[in-house]
């Protein structure tokens, strides 16, 4: 079988070729190509336009399809396939994508043309729990704001939540979706003496030490509230202006899954009327946010520019997981 693996910034050409070794390995036909950008900034952009607009927002570039019906499996992580690039590949039977998402596939159409999706569920999960209990330490006990106090030649110890800063333990964490992210979160802040408790629709029963309750007892009762959802037309904007008024005054929101499952300009309101203690957050409506954005006016958020899933293992390790799982598909 013959496979076109297309790169990227974050997943470029030498790892592709590192981790789908193993493919070569058992007789398939690797050729590596890599969608250009000058910079991350600039893949990331034309990503986010994928995930809001579908991935016939973007017009590829034309050598990047050249010869692509020869091919039977595509790989792409953030690469768009849309319906004019699926019809040009008249043998493809698998599209693989190296992320937990499958925003830059016109899924129906393949999947009208029996052609199957395979996807790296959890890829990324361990970064983006790390980075989340990161970003809970830096709003609740002031990081970011002290470090830039400090780089500005101020010795601050006066802080939005100066009256009630807390630690974690004994705290009652909330996480608003459970899949593999929500996870690690959990457990990692179980870890921290932490009482967790998990929305999540999906879920029927829930691991020892975590509670399931519903998203209105969740918001009323938690201490961090921290989303995990996988974004879709049931979930965009899940939380919103009666969410964020359920919640405690010296409670504090996470988001670092995606912009569109929380009521930005709401959450905004809720921030700058000091109804709850604080923010986190790394994934915005248009990025990358400019200096005027009402974000960035406030006191009372720590922001991060969409880095919770960038790190290098993650991106390693994502072509690797995708060819064990076809070794283990085609039982070779």
């Amino acid at each position: 079988m013959k496979v076109l693996a297309i790169g990227d910034r974050f997943i470029p050409a030498e790892f592709m070729e590192a981790g789908l070794k193993k493919l070569r390995e058992k007789g398939f036909q690797v050729d590596v190509r890599e969608w250009k950008h000058a910079t991350l900034t600039e893949l990331q952009r034309d990503n986010l336009l994928v995930e809001q607009k579908g991935p016939e927002a973007i017009d590829l570039p034309e050598e990047l399809a050249k010869g692509i019906e020869e091919y039977e499996i595509i790989v792409v992580q953030f690469f768009p396939l849309n319906k004019r690039t699926i019809e040009q590949a008249k043998n493809l039977k698998y599209i693989c994508v190296l992320r937990s998402g499958t925003e830059n596939i016109d899924c129906a159409y393949a999947e009208a043309q029996g052609i199957e999706i395979l996807n790296t569920l959890g890829r990324n999960a361990r970064a983006v729990a790390e980075f989340t209990i990161g970003m809970i330490l830096a709003e609740t006990r002031n990081i970011s704001r002290a470090h830039a106090a400090l780089k500005a030649g101020e010795w601050r110890k006066d802080f939005p939540n100066s009256d009630a800063i807390p630690e974690l333990y004994e705290k009652t964490i909330g996480l608003v979706g459970f899949g593999n992210i929500g996870r690690l979160v959990a457990y990692y802040f179980q870890a921290f003496g932490s009482k967790v408790q998990v929305y999540d629709p999906y879920i029927k029963e829930a691991p020892k030490g975590v509670a399931l309750v519903s998203l209105e007892e969740l918001l009323k009762t938690s201490d961090v509230v921290s989303v995990h959802a996988r974004l879709s037309d049931e979930t965009y904007h899940l939380i919103g202006e009666k969410e964020f008024a359920l919640m405690k005054p010296n409670a504090i929101f996470v988001n670092t899954a995606r912009s569109g499952l929380v009521d930005e300009a709401a959450l905004i309101r809720t921030l700058e009327n000091k109804q709850i203690m604080g923010a986190a957050i790394d994934v915005f409506d248009k990025e990358p946010i400019g200096s005027d954005h009402p974000y960035v006016k406030l006191d009372n958020i720590t922001l991060a520019p969409h880095l919770a899933g960038s790190t290098r293992d993650a991106f390693a390790n994502s072509p690797k997981m995708m060819a064990d799982h076809l070794v283990k598909k085609f039982a070779w």
